[in-house]
């Protein structure tokens, strides 16, 4: 066995899907599956994923028929190695292609021609804030070092079809800088949701669907509380770790509750 294979680990991430991941490398979480849950259905699309890693949003999302197919952009060559085992792994090599591209030099030609549908999950923290990972790896997935949110977005704005969606998720703290920059893309922020572990906690994410070269127009959902509080404790999940109602129909069917997504 290869010290490159050897760095590799495989998991059951629901009934559909086995995920391929690499240790020391980011793995999937909680603000990966919200995302892909968020995504509208968009049967015909074709889509594209940036800063993909190992690949499981498209993998979610084609799991549930949210799209056509997927161009995996993926700075780092060893993942997109990976997004293709995964997407081979899961029956979908003629609708999962992997690109090794940076997002900051990708254009419409890059994934053939433009789409309808972008999502991201980019960096949450600055270059050279926090504490170094042993992994440079995780870094580059943790840190903006090779693309800011001001990157992300200008690549989703020039691969969109006008009135094409971008979907992502990103820190509270820094919301201003990601309207911002969805604005100078012409990406006009749609739809938010604050996403927050019980009703009395602080948000730790939110997930935010814009739309390229649409009137402006915000609908903030009602925040999505992923545990039950524990009545002692409200700012904590109960003791026992009970999802909340709206938890359970999210990674139930990978879909939001219908309150999410219209008025």
């Amino acid at each position: 066995m290869s010290e490159n294979e050897s760095s590799l680990f495989t998991e059951q991430v629901n009934e559909q899907l086995r995920l391929t991941q690499r240790r020391g490398g980011l793995c999937f979480g909680t603000d990966a599956y919200l995302l892909a849950a968020y995504v509208r259905p968009q049967p015909r699309t074709r889509a594209v994923d940036l800063g993909a890693g190992t690949g499981i949003i498209p993998l979610l999302c084609l799991a549930r028929r949210k799209a056509a197919s997927f161009v995996a952009v993926e700075l780092q060559g060893s993942f997109c190695d990976v997004i293709r085992e995964n997407a081979a792994v899961n029956g979908f090599s003629d609708r999962l292609t992997p690109l090794c591209r940076d997002v900051r030099s990708l254009g419409p030609d890059d994934v053939g021609g433009e789409v309808g549908l972008v999502t991201a999950n980019p960096p949450y923290m600055k270059a050279g804030s926090g504490a170094g990972n042993v992994s440079n790896e995780k870094y580059l997935a943790r840190h903006e070092a090779a693309g800011t949110v001001a990157d992300f977005c200008a690549a989703a704005g020039r691969i969109l079809k006008d009135h094409g969606r971008f979907v992502c998720v990103f820190r509270p703290e820094r919301m201003t800088e990601l309207f911002a920059a969805m604005r100078d893309a012409r990406l006009e922020p749609k739809r938010l949701t604050a996403v927050q572990a019980t009703p009395a906690a602080k948000p730790s994410m939110i997930l935010v669907e814009a739309v390229k070269c649409a009137s402006p127009g915000l609908f903030l959902t009602p925040p999505l509380c992923l545990w039950v509080p524990d009545a002692e404790r409200p700012d904590k999940p109960d003791s026992r770790m009970i999802p909340s109602a709206d938890s359970d129909f999210i990674y139930g069917g990978c879909a939001f509750p219908e309150v999410f997504i219209t008025r």
